[in-house]
Protein backbone atom coordinates (compact mmCIF):
# COMPACT_ATOMS: atom_id res chain seq x y z
CA UNK A 1 0.00 0.00 0.00
CA UNK A 2 2.57 2.53 -1.36
CA UNK A 3 0.34 5.00 -2.86
CA UNK A 4 -1.98 7.08 -1.16
CA UNK A 5 -4.73 6.32 1.06
CA UNK A 6 -7.63 7.42 1.96
CA UNK A 7 -8.35 7.74 5.29
CA UNK A 8 -11.82 8.09 6.98
CA UNK A 9 -13.11 9.05 10.53
CA UNK A 10 -16.60 8.61 11.73
CA UNK A 11 -19.11 7.99 14.35
CA UNK A 12 -22.43 8.30 15.60
CA UNK A 13 -24.36 7.65 18.79
CA UNK A 14 -27.30 5.38 18.29
CA UNK A 15 -29.44 3.21 20.71
CA UNK A 16 -29.31 0.01 18.94
CA UNK A 17 -28.07 -4.01 20.08
CA UNK A 18 -26.37 -6.46 18.55
CA UNK A 19 -23.13 -5.85 18.44
CA UNK A 20 -21.17 -8.81 18.55
CA UNK A 21 -23.11 -9.65 15.09
CA UNK A 22 -22.23 -6.33 14.24
CA UNK A 23 -18.20 -6.59 15.02
CA UNK A 24 -18.03 -10.16 13.35
CA UNK A 25 -19.36 -9.13 9.73
CA UNK A 26 -17.81 -5.38 9.91
CA UNK A 27 -14.10 -7.25 10.46
CA UNK A 28 -14.88 -9.98 7.93
CA UNK A 29 -15.77 -6.93 5.58
CA UNK A 30 -12.97 -4.88 6.12
CA UNK A 31 -10.26 -7.55 6.30
CA UNK A 32 -11.16 -8.94 2.53
CA UNK A 33 -10.72 -5.42 1.15
CA UNK A 34 -7.88 -4.82 3.29
CA UNK A 35 -8.72 -2.21 5.06
CA UNK A 36 -6.64 -1.33 8.41
CA UNK A 37 -7.28 0.84 11.47
CA UNK A 38 -9.78 1.10 14.43
CA UNK A 39 -13.50 0.73 14.73
CA UNK A 40 -15.24 0.74 18.11
CA UNK A 41 -18.20 -0.63 19.11
CA UNK A 42 -20.53 -0.22 21.92
CA UNK A 43 -24.20 -0.37 22.57
CA UNK A 44 -24.46 3.20 22.64
CA UNK A 45 -22.83 3.63 18.91
CA UNK A 46 -20.06 3.52 16.56
CA UNK A 47 -16.65 5.51 16.31
CA UNK A 48 -13.78 4.73 13.86
CA UNK A 49 -10.20 5.55 11.87
CA UNK A 50 -9.53 3.52 9.12
CA UNK A 51 -7.35 3.90 5.61
CA UNK A 52 -7.39 1.94 2.54
CA UNK A 53 -7.62 1.99 -1.29
CA UNK A 54 -9.98 4.75 -2.46
CA UNK A 55 -12.49 2.41 -3.76
CA UNK A 56 -11.95 0.13 -0.64
CA UNK A 57 -13.22 2.61 1.76
CA UNK A 58 -16.00 3.66 0.10
CA UNK A 59 -17.48 -0.05 -0.15
CA UNK A 60 -16.84 -0.07 3.67
CA UNK A 61 -18.84 3.31 3.74
CA UNK A 62 -21.87 1.99 1.66
CA UNK A 63 -22.05 -1.42 3.77
CA UNK A 64 -22.54 0.64 6.71
CA UNK A 65 -24.88 2.46 5.77
CA UNK A 66 -27.08 -0.14 4.56
CA UNK A 67 -28.03 -0.56 8.66
CA UNK A 68 -30.78 1.43 9.40
CA UNK A 69 -29.00 3.38 12.13
CA UNK A 70 -26.24 4.83 9.98
CA UNK A 71 -28.31 5.69 7.09
CA UNK A 72 -26.67 9.10 7.32
CA UNK A 73 -23.49 8.77 8.83
CA UNK A 74 -20.62 11.17 7.29
CA UNK A 75 -17.56 10.59 7.23
CA UNK A 76 -14.78 13.28 7.35
CA UNK A 77 -12.40 12.24 4.29
CA UNK A 78 -8.45 12.84 4.55
CA UNK A 79 -5.13 11.46 2.70
CA UNK A 80 -1.70 9.75 3.50
CA UNK A 81 1.15 9.47 1.50
CA UNK A 82 1.48 6.17 3.30
CA UNK A 83 -0.28 3.22 5.19
CA UNK A 84 -1.81 5.18 8.59
CA UNK A 85 -2.07 1.68 10.39
CA UNK A 86 -0.02 -1.89 11.19
CA UNK A 87 -3.45 -3.87 11.28
CA UNK A 88 -7.63 -3.98 11.22
CA UNK A 89 -9.33 -3.80 14.63
CA UNK A 90 -12.84 -3.93 15.33
CA UNK A 91 -13.47 -3.72 19.42
CA UNK A 92 -16.90 -4.16 21.40
CA UNK A 93 -16.46 -1.63 24.73
CA UNK A 94 -18.93 0.18 27.12
CA UNK A 95 -18.80 3.58 25.00
CA UNK A 96 -17.10 4.23 21.76
CA UNK A 97 -15.20 7.32 23.42
CA UNK A 98 -14.78 6.41 27.35
CA UNK A 99 -16.21 9.05 29.68
CA UNK A 100 -17.08 6.87 32.35
CA UNK A 101 -20.21 8.51 33.53
CA UNK A 102 -23.39 6.75 33.32
CA UNK A 103 -26.72 8.30 32.07
CA UNK A 104 -25.57 10.57 29.12
CA UNK A 105 -26.86 9.48 26.06
CA UNK A 106 -26.38 11.99 23.12
CA UNK A 107 -28.34 10.86 20.56
CA UNK A 108 -31.14 12.37 23.17
CA UNK A 109 -29.66 15.63 23.53
CA UNK A 110 -26.60 17.52 22.40
CA UNK A 111 -25.37 20.78 22.21
CA UNK A 112 -25.97 23.32 18.82
CA UNK A 113 -23.24 22.09 15.96
CA UNK A 114 -22.23 25.09 15.10
CA UNK A 115 -20.30 25.59 11.09
CA UNK A 116 -16.90 27.07 10.50
CA UNK A 117 -18.17 30.91 9.78
CA UNK A 118 -20.24 31.42 12.85
CA UNK A 119 -17.57 29.49 14.54
CA UNK A 120 -15.18 32.00 14.09
CA UNK A 121 -17.53 34.87 15.08
CA UNK A 122 -18.29 32.95 18.03
CA UNK A 123 -15.41 31.71 20.04
CA UNK A 124 -13.71 35.49 18.67
CA UNK A 125 -16.63 36.48 21.46
CA UNK A 126 -15.93 37.78 25.31
CA UNK A 127 -18.89 36.08 26.09
CA UNK A 128 -18.12 32.55 24.90
CA UNK A 129 -16.18 30.09 26.98
CA UNK A 130 -13.97 28.11 24.89
CA UNK A 131 -12.94 24.57 25.77
CA UNK A 132 -10.57 22.44 24.56
CA UNK A 133 -12.32 18.84 24.98
CA UNK A 134 -8.70 17.05 23.80
CA UNK A 135 -6.14 16.07 26.14
CA UNK A 136 -2.80 17.92 27.12
CA UNK A 137 -0.67 16.06 24.61
CA UNK A 138 -3.08 17.35 21.45
CA UNK A 139 -3.59 20.86 22.84
CA UNK A 140 0.59 21.09 22.93
CA UNK A 141 1.18 21.08 19.18
CA UNK A 142 -2.37 22.63 18.84
CA UNK A 143 -5.16 24.70 19.41
CA UNK A 144 -7.57 27.05 18.70
CA UNK A 145 -7.37 31.05 19.66
CA UNK A 146 -8.87 31.82 23.29
CA UNK A 147 -9.20 27.81 24.04
CA UNK A 148 -8.97 26.96 27.86
CA UNK A 149 -7.05 24.00 28.28
CA UNK A 150 -8.47 21.46 30.77
CA UNK A 151 -4.78 20.09 31.00
CA UNK A 152 -6.53 16.54 31.16
CA UNK A 153 -4.33 13.78 30.45
CA UNK A 154 -7.82 11.16 29.17
CA UNK A 155 -11.27 12.12 29.01
CA UNK A 156 -11.88 10.33 31.90
CA UNK A 157 -10.31 12.95 33.45
CA UNK A 158 -12.93 15.82 31.82
CA UNK A 159 -16.06 15.18 33.67
CA UNK A 160 -13.99 15.78 37.10
CA UNK A 161 -12.65 19.08 35.20
CA UNK A 162 -15.69 20.50 34.53
CA UNK A 163 -17.38 19.99 38.15
CA UNK A 164 -13.99 21.76 39.77
CA UNK A 165 -13.72 24.38 37.40
CA UNK A 166 -16.89 25.62 35.09
CA UNK A 167 -18.88 27.87 37.92
CA UNK A 168 -15.65 29.77 38.23
CA UNK A 169 -15.51 30.08 34.36
CA UNK A 170 -18.74 31.24 33.80
CA UNK A 171 -19.05 34.30 35.73
CA UNK A 172 -18.44 36.26 32.87
CA UNK A 173 -19.54 33.78 30.16
CA UNK A 174 -22.85 33.51 28.42
CA UNK A 175 -22.60 30.22 26.42
CA UNK A 176 -19.79 27.20 26.26
CA UNK A 177 -17.94 26.68 22.71
CA UNK A 178 -16.59 23.10 22.70
CA UNK A 179 -14.16 21.36 20.23
CA UNK A 180 -12.20 18.34 19.25
CA UNK A 181 -10.64 16.26 16.92
CA UNK A 182 -13.44 15.25 14.95
CA UNK A 183 -16.79 15.45 17.45
CA UNK A 184 -17.53 12.79 19.14
CA UNK A 185 -15.79 13.70 22.33
CA UNK A 186 -17.91 17.00 22.08
CA UNK A 187 -21.13 15.35 21.93
CA UNK A 188 -20.58 13.53 25.40
CA UNK A 189 -19.30 16.89 26.77
CA UNK A 190 -22.07 18.81 25.34
CA UNK A 191 -24.55 16.23 26.39
CA UNK A 192 -22.79 16.26 30.15
CA UNK A 193 -23.09 20.05 30.46
CA UNK A 194 -26.88 20.00 29.58
CA UNK A 195 -27.63 17.47 31.91
CA UNK A 196 -26.03 19.68 34.46
CA UNK A 197 -28.15 22.61 33.98
CA UNK A 198 -26.13 24.20 31.00
CA UNK A 199 -28.28 25.65 28.76
CA UNK A 200 -26.02 27.42 26.11
CA UNK A 201 -24.06 24.74 25.18
CA UNK A 202 -22.31 24.92 21.20
CA UNK A 203 -19.56 22.41 19.19
CA UNK A 204 -18.16 22.85 16.48
CA UNK A 205 -20.15 20.84 13.73
CA UNK A 206 -17.28 18.63 12.24
CA UNK A 207 -14.69 19.21 14.63
CA UNK A 208 -10.93 20.42 13.90
CA UNK A 209 -10.82 18.32 10.89
CA UNK A 210 -13.58 19.56 9.23
CA UNK A 211 -12.39 23.15 9.79
CA UNK A 212 -8.79 22.54 8.74
CA UNK A 213 -10.35 20.85 5.33
CA UNK A 214 -12.65 23.78 4.78
CA UNK A 215 -11.72 27.39 6.57
CA UNK A 216 -9.37 29.55 4.61
CA UNK A 217 -5.93 29.51 6.06
CA UNK A 218 -5.81 33.47 6.05
CA UNK A 219 -9.00 33.42 7.72
CA UNK A 220 -8.69 30.86 10.59
CA UNK A 221 -8.54 30.85 14.16
CA UNK A 222 -6.81 27.16 14.34
CA UNK A 223 -3.29 27.82 15.96
CA UNK A 224 -0.77 24.91 15.01
CA UNK A 225 -1.39 21.15 14.19
CA UNK A 226 -3.88 19.06 14.58
CA UNK A 227 -2.93 15.72 16.37
CA UNK A 228 -4.70 12.52 14.96
CA UNK A 229 -4.50 8.64 15.93
CA UNK A 230 -2.43 6.92 12.91
CA UNK A 231 0.75 7.01 11.72
CA UNK A 232 0.71 10.83 10.42
CA UNK A 233 0.93 12.05 13.92
CA UNK A 234 -0.63 15.66 13.13
CA UNK A 235 -2.25 17.71 10.13
CA UNK A 236 -2.47 21.04 9.03
CA UNK A 237 -4.55 23.55 7.44
CA UNK A 238 -5.79 21.32 3.98
CA UNK A 239 -5.87 18.13 5.89
CA UNK A 240 -1.92 18.22 4.64
CA UNK A 241 0.14 15.89 6.91
CA UNK A 242 1.91 17.51 9.75
CA UNK A 243 5.68 18.38 11.20
CA UNK A 244 5.05 16.20 13.92
CA UNK A 245 6.06 12.72 15.18
CA UNK A 246 6.03 10.49 17.75
CA UNK A 247 8.12 9.36 20.51
CA UNK A 248 7.82 5.11 21.07
CA UNK A 249 8.44 5.88 24.57
CA UNK A 250 6.34 8.33 25.95
CA UNK A 251 3.51 8.22 22.90
CA UNK A 252 3.87 12.39 22.86
CA UNK A 253 4.30 13.82 19.62
CA UNK A 254 7.86 15.60 19.15
CA UNK A 255 8.81 18.18 16.39
CA UNK A 256 12.04 18.34 14.94
CA UNK A 257 13.54 20.55 17.80
CA UNK A 258 12.53 17.76 20.00
CA UNK A 259 14.94 15.19 17.65
CA UNK A 260 17.69 16.81 17.73
CA UNK A 261 17.45 17.55 21.66
CA UNK A 262 20.37 15.61 23.68
CA UNK A 263 17.74 14.17 25.46
CA UNK A 264 16.07 12.35 22.41
CA UNK A 265 17.42 8.54 21.94
CA UNK A 266 14.69 7.02 19.05
CA UNK A 267 13.10 4.94 20.63
CA UNK A 268 14.15 5.14 23.86
CA UNK A 269 13.24 8.74 25.27
CA UNK A 270 12.55 12.24 24.29
CA UNK A 271 12.66 15.89 26.19
CA UNK A 272 9.05 15.38 27.05
CA UNK A 273 9.84 11.97 29.01
CA UNK A 274 13.67 12.08 29.46
CA UNK A 275 15.42 10.67 32.92
CA UNK A 276 11.82 9.01 34.04
CA UNK A 277 12.19 5.64 32.62
CA UNK A 278 13.49 2.98 34.63
CA UNK A 279 16.95 1.22 33.06
CA UNK A 280 14.74 -2.10 32.97
CA UNK A 281 11.81 0.11 30.51
CA UNK A 282 14.66 1.54 28.61
CA UNK A 283 16.31 -1.77 27.75
CA UNK A 284 12.80 -2.85 26.68
CA UNK A 285 12.31 0.06 24.48
CA UNK A 286 15.82 -0.45 23.05
CA UNK A 287 15.11 -4.46 22.49
CA UNK A 288 11.69 -3.13 20.49
CA UNK A 289 13.79 -0.02 18.42
CA UNK A 290 16.23 -2.96 17.52
CA UNK A 291 13.13 -5.61 15.96
CA UNK A 292 11.53 -2.70 14.53
CA UNK A 293 15.25 -1.07 12.43
CA UNK A 294 15.18 -5.12 11.54
CA UNK A 295 11.90 -5.16 10.72
CA UNK A 296 12.34 -2.38 8.67
CA UNK A 297 15.60 -3.57 6.80
CA UNK A 298 13.91 -6.89 5.64
CA UNK A 299 10.73 -4.39 4.21
CA UNK A 300 8.15 -5.97 6.87
CA UNK A 301 5.62 -3.80 9.11
CA UNK A 302 6.73 -3.66 13.09
CA UNK A 303 3.17 -4.63 14.61
CA UNK A 304 4.76 -3.65 18.20
CA UNK A 305 4.49 -0.30 17.58
CA UNK A 306 1.30 1.25 18.77
CA UNK A 307 -0.23 4.38 18.94
CA UNK A 308 -2.92 6.17 21.15
CA UNK A 309 -6.16 5.02 21.61
CA UNK A 310 -8.39 6.61 18.28
CA UNK A 311 -10.57 9.18 19.94
CA UNK A 312 -12.07 11.59 17.36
Amino acid sequence: MSEKNTVISFYKFVNWGGVSKRKKNLERFCIKRNILGTIILANEGINGTISGKDQHINEVVEFLKTDPHLVDLEPKYSYASSKTFARMKVKIKKEIVTMGVSNINPYESTGEHIKNEKWNEMIDDHDTLVIDTRNQYEYSIGSFKNAINPETNSFREFPKWIKDNLEKLMIDKKRVAMFCTGGVRCEKASSLLIKNGCADVYQLDGGIIKYLEDMNEAESLWDGECFVFDDRVSIKHGLLEGDFSLCHACRMPIDEEDIVSDQYVEGISCPNCHGTHSEDRKMRFAERQKQIKLAKERGEEHIGKTYKTNAI
